[in-house]
Order: structure tokens, then C-alpha cells, then sequence
């Protein structure tokens, strides 16, 4: 499965049988943003502000004071159907003065979800593998081609007694190969010493 985050913040508005319904979506990486994200749309006038987020396994939902399981789990629903991840959709509702039902209810707030990301622009996501890659100091060359020859993000690098420390991050699917190259390099004498996912 080819899960995707928002590239930008997304946002949909519909009128259901007079109620309106704004649906407000962004990425995240931890519940700390999505907090974050919450406070900051929540609409101090709607009737009800309800949200979901997934982050991996991680995943919570409100209904706000809506019937339970009429709000919370149709947005969540909208995010896993499309296949997103690290995103968090707020729905805010002002009630109109038309009863919607529960089916109604939850229509609506699964349609504004829905609607939301299926118009947002979004970016696929890559797994990543983040290690630790020690090197004798005559290898220091043969390292920093290798960082670029596989696209890694170098996040530091620091000098011990037995060489160079190189704190990197790069797509999953680049792990195996680069493994086999600095062996190739080193004749293999670096080493990683630690993943740390």
C-alpha cells in the first residue's frame, strides 16, 4: 500500500440541509502537532469541531458532542480510505435547524472528509532508515561520495579515537545497497554501528 501526506494544508466547505461544514486537513508528524493544528482551527462559533488523526498505528478521533460515531470515525474513515497517513482533518459544523439523523450525520462528515483530501495536493511517503556509520579516517572520502551517491541526508558527523561518526538518514529501499557499497569501499572496515529507524 502507497500511503500519502498532505503536501499543503487542505480545506472544504458544503452545505448539508442548511447546516455548513468546513473541513480543514494538514500533515503531521506527532500528536503534538495535531493538538497544535486543532487549536488553531477550531471554530469558536460552530456547534461542533469534530477531528481525526492517523500517524501510523497511532490514530484518535471526536465526535464533539455529535452522536457517537457519527463524526469522529467517518473523518478517520475518509483518511484511511484514501490512503493517508501523518494527517490530522478537523470538521467544523454549524447546525442549520435541520435534525440530519444519524446516517445523515454521518454522510456529512464523512463527505466533507472526503472531499477535503480527494482535492488536497499530496506528496507520497518514504520509509526511512536512519544509522550510524563508522569509518577509519582514510575512508572519510570514499564516506561523503557514498552519502551522495545514495541521496542520504547527513544529520552530523563527529570525530573519535577510531575514526568517523556519520549520523544519516535515507529512503529504506537505499539501505541494502549503500550496506554493499561501503563494504565495497572500506574493504569492509566501516561499520554501522546502530539503526535507529
Amino acid at each position: 500500500m502507497n500511503l500519502s501526506t498532505l503536501a499543503a494544508p487542505a480545506r472544504f466547505e458544503s452545505i448539508v440541509k442548511r447546516s455548513k461544514f468546513i473541513a480543514q486537513a494538514a500533515a503531521i508528524d506527532d500528536a503534538g502537532q495535531a493538538s497544535i493544528f486543532l487549536d488553531a482551527v477550531r471554530e469558536s462559533d460552530a456547534t461542533h469541531n469534530c477531528w481525526a488523526y492517523r500517524i501510523g498505528e497511532v490514530y484518535r478521533s471526536s465526535d464533539d458532542g455529535e452522536p457517537a460515531g457519527t463524526a469522529g470515525r467517518p473523518i478517520l474513515a475518509a483518511i484511511d480510505g484514501q490512503q493517508f497517513d501523518r494527517v490530522v482533518l478537523v470538521v467544523a459544523r454549524w447546525f442549520g435547524g435541520i435534525k440530519l439523523g444519524a446516517g445523515g450525520l454521518v454522510r456529512a462528515y464523512g463527505g466533507a472528509a472526503s472531499e477535503c483530501l480527494r482535492n488536497a495536493t499530496r506528496t507520497p511517503l518514504v520509509d526511512r532508515a536512519r544509522l550510524i556509520v563508522v569509518c577509519g579516517f582514510e575512508h572519510v572520502g570514499a564516506m561523503h561520495q557514498l552519502i551522495m551517491q545514495f541521496g542520504a541526508d547527513k544529520h552530523a558527523e563527529h570525530f573519535t579515537e577510531d575514526g568517523l561518526h556519520f549520523d544519516i538518514e535515507l529512503p529504506s529501499d537505499r539501505l541494502a545497497p549503500l550496506q554493499i557499497a561501503l563494504r565495497d569501499a572500506t574493504r569492509g572496515q566501516a561499520r554501522i554501528m546502530e539503526t535507529t529507524g
